[in-house]
């Protein structure tokens, strides 16, 4: 019960700040990546914010012995950059320049009932299931 209440604070949390920034606003950050036309510098500062708390309450959590809402610390073993990490940037790039989503305003923006987060996540999900192929015919 502890994990689903730290999960779901943090993914309200999560969803207020992308709502509040503008993150759900495909318009707004097209505007922000547009940076020879009408930039929109805005999203930079919410960006420097994110970094900021971040860091520091990543230093703060990393001092305890084990998370607030968790048994143990979930930290990434593999640290190598690899053709599969590299090529996910670059497809993830190219999604959010053309749609203005990437996933966590995607999610957050269904609550809108508008075509195109659905749109979006529906090609998230395909793209996730074509990963996974992938993956599967590598190991083989």
């Amino acid at each position: 019960m502890k994990l689903l209440f730290g999960s779901f604070l943090s993914g309200f949390l999560f969803s207020i700040g992308l709502s509040i920034s503008g993150m759900t606003q495909p318009k707004k950050v097209l505007a922000f990546l547009d940076l020879f036309g009408n930039w929109d510098p805005s999203l930079l500062w919410v960006m420097i914010g994110a970094i900021t708390v971040y860091s520091v309450t990543y230093r703060l959590g990393l001092a305890n012995k084990t998370p607030l809402f968790s048994p143990a610390f979930h930290i990434p073993e593999v640290k190598s950059v690899d053709k599969f990490l590299v090529f996910g940037a670059i497809i993830f790039g190219i999604g959010w320049g053309l749609a203005g989503f990437c996933p966590g305003p995607a999610l957050t923006s269904l609550m809108t009932l508008k075509q195109d987060p659905f749109l979006f996540c529906l090609g998230l999900i395909l793209g996730m299931f074509i990963f996974k192929q992938l993956r599967q015919w590598k190991a083989l």
